[in-house]
């Protein structure tokens, strides 16, 4: 398994892991390829390659000390296999290296299982955004130190 940053060549992969993972509100292949580019401001794509093939991908955002972990998804056939563990490391290095204190993130208060995967990565909960998806739903806004690991 290889993590690294995400090429225009892998915007096809990522759209259909997006689709698969945020039905609702699935980043659009333009907007991926804008963000692999760099024409979205401090946006960043990196992806879990098996194989030759596109397994998983994390969106991150870091502007000035601010860093954010915008998604996290895995190909249905690749979960709970380390994947997204591997993904997140990655994530928490690259904010770490540009100097952000900790890493922001949002997850729907009904996501159970993400809920458990980020709080065993030492994520805590910091706030609660009611109504912020489009369903309705409460978003928890979760936050780990990086500095002075």
């Amino acid at each position: 398994m290889t993590i690294r940053p995400a090429t225009a060549a892998d915007v096809p992969a990522i759209a259909a892991l997006e689709a698969t993972a945020f039905p609702e509100d699935a980043w659009p292949a333009g907007y991926l390829a804008d963000a692999i580019a760099g024409a979205l401001l401090g946006t960043g794509v990196l992806v879990a390659e098996l194989d030759g093939d596109v397994v998983g991908h994390a969106i991150t955002s870091v502007v000035f000390e601010i860093a954010e972990l915008q998604r996290i998804a895995v190909a249905v056939e690749h979960r709970r296999r380390g994947v997204a563990g591997l993904l997140l490391a990655a994530v928490r290095d690259l904010a770490a290296a540009q100097g952000a204190p900790a890493l922001l993130l949002e997850v729907r208060e009904t996501n159970a299982g993400a809920l458990a995967f980020y709080e065993r990565a030492g994520f805590a909960e910091i706030d609660r955004r009611p109504r912020y998806y489009r369903n309705g739903d409460t978003a928890i806004v979760m936050s780990l130190a990086l500095q002075g690991r």
